[in-house]
């Protein structure tokens, strides 16, 4: 396997897929060197999912947003109204949307053998949607609501029938203003909210939270114990899309750097654990990810 002792940036240059799978004028030979051979864990981002439509948080073209903390969605049954008015439309946009070039090449990997599993900050299923088999998802998912009081669950879409019947006709008004933008965790910008009605928990009366991780809150320890894992029995660590600003993604590449493993970052822009890469690329998901699997040999199956 190559060795790599320092950070190599680089962008990508000119060149067509061998089978066509990657757009021609993306070539990435430091990336394709220091992964092949090895079996790869990986950590995705918001901006992995940016070519199936949904908006990034911090990338260079991003617009402006301010998630909600889960603070404010515990103390304030306005910004919960809020929250779950805008939620009713985003989470339908989300569930609809379609995993890209990039989630594929991913899941392809894995069925390969190259890759050992994703851990992706993501909460939008693109990856299982794509074929992904071994998928930590460290944020939760958009399509389970849980209680706050006695732990109860319920699936998002069961939520949503109830909010409809409690809302008629809110969706469509919503959606007749048009230029509906989805954030990262299912969130629409809606503006008119006031009037929205929202369930509280059909069994004990208590709050109902969409089960993903707020700004704010921990991931749960038996999930970062599961990544870290992943990482441990893997022999390089890859990057995709994540500016890595929370510690949620960045303890991971510190995790890989400490113990020697090589760790490599694709992303449009900076990140902060550029100064720990062995590579970094500065270019979009899908046409890398796409080119790793042309690249790429397959590996034995453990």
């Amino acid at each position: 396997m190559p060795g790599f002792a320092a950070c190599r940036c680089a962008n990508t240059h000119p060149r067509a897929g061998k089978r066509g799978r990657y757009p021609r004028g993306v070539d990435a030979p430091e990336l394709v060197a220091l992964l092949a051979g090895r079996r790869v864990a990986v950590l995705t981002g918001a901006g992995m999912s940016t070519d199936s439509g949904i908006p990034d948080y911090r990338g260079p073209d991003s617009p402006p947003s301010n998630p909600m903390t889960i603070r404010q969605f515990t103390s304030d049954p306005a910004f919960r109204q809020r929250y779950w008015a805008r939620n009713h439309v985003g989470w339908r946009h989300m569930h609809d949307t379609a995993p890209n070039a990039g989630h594929r090449a991913l899941a392809a990997l894995e069925r390969a053998s190259v890759v050992t599993g994703v851990i992706t900050q993501n909460v939008d299923l693109l990856h299982t949607k794509a074929g992904s088999r071994n998928v930590i998802n460290l944020h939760g998912t958009y399509a389970q609501v849980v209680c706050l009081g006695c732990g109860h669950t319920l699936s998002r879409s069961a939520l949503a029938d109830q909010l409809e019947a409690l809302n008629p006709g809110f969706i469509e008004r919503a959606e007749a203003v048009g230029g509906l933008a989805v954030a990262p965790d299912a969130d629409a910008a809606v503006s008119d909210t006031a009037s929205f009605r929202y369930r509280d928990c059909p069994r004990c009366g208590g709050m109902l939270k969409p089960d993903i991780v707020y700004f704010g809150e921990s991931v749960p320890k038996d999930v970062v114990a599961e990544a870290f894992a992943l990482i441990d029995r893997s022999e390089a660590l890859l990057v995709a899309g994540s500016s890595l600003t929370v510690f949620s993604g960045y303890r991971f590449v510190r995790h890989a750097a400490a113990r020697g493993i090589p760790v490599a970052i694709v992303n449009r822009g900076p990140t902060r654990g550029d100064e720990l890469a062995t590579v970094k690329v500065d270019g979009g998901c899908s046409e890398l990810l796409a080119l790793l699997l042309d690249e790429l040999a397959p590996l034995p199956a453990r």
